[in-house]
């Protein structure tokens, strides 16, 4: 971070969900989370339920990470000081990072040798020592890379020796699954399991200096191979032996032996085979190694699986287990499918079957299945991933029987996030996103800041939609709280705060500010029901009996396309996903009809009187900005000016003027003026083609009636209206790396006329500059403005894509605050929120 001015900026809360893609997670020795987010890799920490990092490197969707060493071999990374990280994405390009867990510092340690022409379908491998591993990747080009790494032993960083070992090409079906591991008997043999689509499990055997040969094809699933997961080494009497559990879409999960079975030298007569049981395998293959042969067979057949199973995995070893005293592979297996349950499988004691002993799930109807599960390191923590982009986690909290409880986790919007608010005393902040959803972020009052990152909560989801939705207004006035919303539909929606929410943000905020508690005894509403078609959502009322119907002769047939009822509750603890995405629903209670087009912009000014839209437009009877009166609700102004979408709209701190930004390169002002008999008196005062390309934003100073302008040009202007009903341009920043799409100012000390003004780019980063706007007189009408670049943030804050909304918390503009807090969300799906603190 270069800071030439004094301002520091820290990081508060990052909010994102996960890449719906299966190989996308990772949990590390090192006790941290991986997943992809769109272009980045994110970072969260169980413990705290935090994200605490992004990596920025990928130009393209992130499909999969694997850490160095992961949970199954914690047990041999104790004392490991680094941790690597490799990540892969659409564009087949791989990065391996770098985290020292000395000082939590990441380091982009390099970009493999392009080998993949096409997005990569997997990551798996392990480290053979502490400073070398070997891993494998497979692409959906059809081939799989077999690589060999070799670590820098110092901290204080070095050059990565990495060497391709193999190039497997598989033909026209891709591999989608990969696992690696030793051969069993220290015979220094590794073997390379893949699957793909095809049904067949294909396994391949070398060594680390030398080539990968076709061993053998294991059959016996009857649809694509979703996932593959070797056990560590496994002493059964006389023979070792690893385990492999692949599982498919036919629903069921195999487990495979891989036995040794001698030299060649031997002859085959000295080979004992052990006793037959009813747990006893089906004869397989047997394949050869150099100079020693394996035996392959199905050990178990485990059948519980209501729809397609993405994801197995071996339960890792104990932590206790010491290197020296070798260690114990449990014969447990967890198991996650897009039924929407995780299962975790054991044999029985007595007869060595396989059963399934644990059950978790969502079982509500708005989780669409899970697509991929992950042990902790100690086994007592499973974490799953969903096709909502959400992370379930259940923690083993029971001490002499197993009793899986959820456990709070990181929450956030899988899609792009397109518009950002601010309550109006900043006691949360609420995004809307294409993922259809409208989300509240806010701090919970006795949760502590966690020593590796900050804290913050998705505390509810008022809205889940039909349809993208492309901007989002709070009403800032007195009374419930309330906010407008606008989705690729051509009504904009009104939603008012149910009592179960008040109820839950009074126990958030109870020990940072006071709270109305006359406002609850006006709220009648409790919460809302989502319809069938999932455009409205209905108001669940305070005193309403509730009703069971009952379902008989052919109305039992709606029950399949039946929605359940919600149950409203007043939340004492941050809420998990089951809650958030039913349970905290707000009522719409009003629907503004008058646009043309889809909605794409909104705002409220700052007396919560009334609200501006927009819509997409191509004409200028189509761009003309609509004008509500907050509580009745009836339109009460059309203003034309624009030609095309008029992209970005905001009142001025005074409420006397609406500043618009478009598509057509344009600003315009309009003066709002309120009569006595409470009717709005609207004329335009002004339009300028104030830049070459589209402008993308604008803001105004809080202090003044001077505002800011951001464009595709890669500008940002400042102008000054003049009371001759004139605008002046002041300043012209020097220019920009990328397109701007993101302004907000904030005002610092009202007597200098100073203020921060915020620059978000479509690259992703963020700028703060320092803008001191001067006194005029008689002899100088256009004020003389001053700026200065303050912070450029670091690339590992900031976003990996285009910003599209900048939103400093509300503040008493008269006070002198060294402390300010910016909100910021993007098309990389982040919502983030930092602390900037001047002098």
């Amino acid at each position: 971070m270069s800071v030439n001015g004094k301002a520091e900026v820290k990081r508060l809360f990052i909010g994102a969900g996960c890449n719906r893609i299966v190989n996308n997670v990772s949990w590390g020795a090192c006790g941290l989370v991986s997943f992809g987010a769109q272009h980045a890799v994110a970072i969260f920490s169980p413990k705290s339920a935090q994200i605490l990092t992004t990596l920025p490197g990928h130009k393209a969707t992130v499909n999969c990470t694997h850490w160095l060493p992961s949970t199954k071999f914690a047990f041999k990374a104790k004392h490991l000081q680094q941790h690597y990280l490799l990540s892969g994405d659409a564009d087949g390009v791989i990065i391996l990072w770098e985290l020292s867990l000395a000082d939590n510092k990441w380091r982009h340690v390099l970009q493999l040798p392009r080998s993949h022409k096409k997005g990569i379908t997997c990551i798996n491998g392990f480290m053979v020592s502490p400073s070398d591993a070997i891993f494998a990747t497979s692409s959906s080009d059809g081939t799989v890379c077999i690589w060999d790494a070799v670590f820098p032993f110092s901290s204080s960083g070095g050059d990565c020796k990495l060497s391709c070992l193999e190039t497997l090409i598989v033909g026209s079906r891709p591999m989608v699954t990969l696992s690696l591991a030793q051969l069993p008997g220290n015979t220094g043999h590794i073997v390379l399991a893949m699957g793909g689509l095809d049904n067949k499990i294909y396994l391949y055997c070398g060594e680390r200096t030398g080539k990968f040969v076709h061993a053998c094809e294991l059959k016996g699933h009857t649809d694509w191979i979703r996932s593959l997961d070797f056990s560590l080494p496994v002493s059964s009497g006389e023979a070792d032996s690893v385990l492999l559990v692949s599982s498919s879409q036919d629903k069921g999960i195999r487990i495979w032996k891989l036995t040794l079975r001698g030299s060649l030298a031997n002859t085959e007569g000295t080979y004992r085979r052990s006793e037959i049981s009813l747990a006893s395998y089906i004869e397989g293959p047997v394949f050869v190694a150099g100079s020693f042969s394996y035996q392959i067979s199905l050990e178990s057949l485990l059948i519980g699986h209501e729809d397609w199973v993405y994801s197995v995995q071996w339960q890792p070893p104990s932590m206790a287990a010491e290197e020296g005293f070798g260690f114990y592979q449990p014969q447990s297996v967890l198991s996650a499918s897009m039924d929407k349950t995780m299962m975790i499988w054991q044999p029985e004691r007595k007869t060595g079957i396989w059963m399934n002993v644990v059950t978790v799930g969502e079982l509500s109807h708005c989780a669409l299945g899970f697509y991929g599960g992950h042990w902790s390191s100690d086994a007592d923590s499973i974490l799953a991933h969903g096709y909502g982009g959400s992370f379930h986690m259940w923690r083993n909290v029971g001490c002499s029987t197993d009793n899986w409880q959820p456990q709070k986790v990181p929450s956030g919007h899988f899609a792009a996030v397109a518009d950002i608010a601010w309550a109006r005393h900043g006691e949360y902040m609420l995004s809307v996103s294409h993922d259809q959803t409208t989300r509240i972020f806010a701090p919970w009052h006795n949760q502590e800041p966690h020593s590796d990152g900050g804290f913050g909560n998705e505390i509810a989801r008022p809205q889940v939609h039909g349809h993208d939705i492309n901007c989002a207004a709070i009403i800032q006035g007195k009374g419930n709280h309330c906010f407008v919303s606008g989705a690729e539909e051509k009504v904009a929606r009104v939603f008012e705060a149910p009592l179960s929410f008040l109820k839950t943000l009074h126990h958030a905020i109870s020990e940072q500010s006071s709270f109305p508690e006359d406002l609850q005894a006006d709220v009648q509403v409790l919460g809302a029901n989502m319809s069938a078609l999932g455009l409205s959502q209905k108001p669940i009322y305070v005193n309403a009996t509730h009703e069971i119907s009952d379902n008989v002769g052919n109305d039992g047939l709606d029950t399949l396309e039946s929605v359940p009822d919600a149950v409203p509750v007043v939340l004492t603890e941050p809420p998990i996903e089951d809650q958030l995405a039913w349970h905290t629903l707000w009522p719409e209670s009003h629907k503004l009809y008058g646009h043309g087009n889809e909605l794409f912009s909104l705002c409220c000014d700052h007396e919560g009187k009334l609200v501006a839209s927009s819509c997409k437009a191509q004409s200028a009877t189509v761009a003309e900005i609509w004008l509500w009166q907050v509580g009745s609700w009836k339109a009460v102004g059309s203003l034309q000016s624009h030609s095309l979408t008029v992209t970005q709209m905001e009142f001025s701190h005074d409420d006397s003027l609406l500043l618009t930004v478009s598509r057509d390169r344009q600003f315009s002002i309009f003066t709002i003026n309120r009569t006595g008999t409470g009717e709005i008196d609207y004329k335009l005062l002004a339009t300028q083609e104030a830049h070459k390309r589209i402008i993308w934003a604008c803001s105004w100073n809080p202090f003044g009636h001077e505002f800011a302008t951001g464009s595709r040009d890669k500008t940002v202007k400042i102008w000054a209206v003049e009371k001759a009903s004139s605008v002046k341009q002041l300043l012209t920043l020097p220019p920009f790396n990328s397109s701007v799409t993101a302004l907000s100012w904030v005002g610092l000390d009202r007597q200098r006329n100073h203020g921060l003004l915020a620059v978000g780019m479509e690259s992703g980063l963020l700028e703060l500059w320092s803008l001191h706007v001067g006194r005029t007189d008689g002899s100088t009408p256009v004020p003389a403005v001053t700026a200065a670049l303050t912070v450029r943030l670091d690339p590992y804050m900031c976003h990996v894509s285009s910003v599209n909304r900048l939103a400093w918390k509300n503040r008493d503009n008269t006070e002198n605050c060294t402390s300010l807090q910016l909100a910021s969300c993007g098309a990389d799906h982040f919502v983030r929120l930092y602390e900037v603190i001047v002098d």
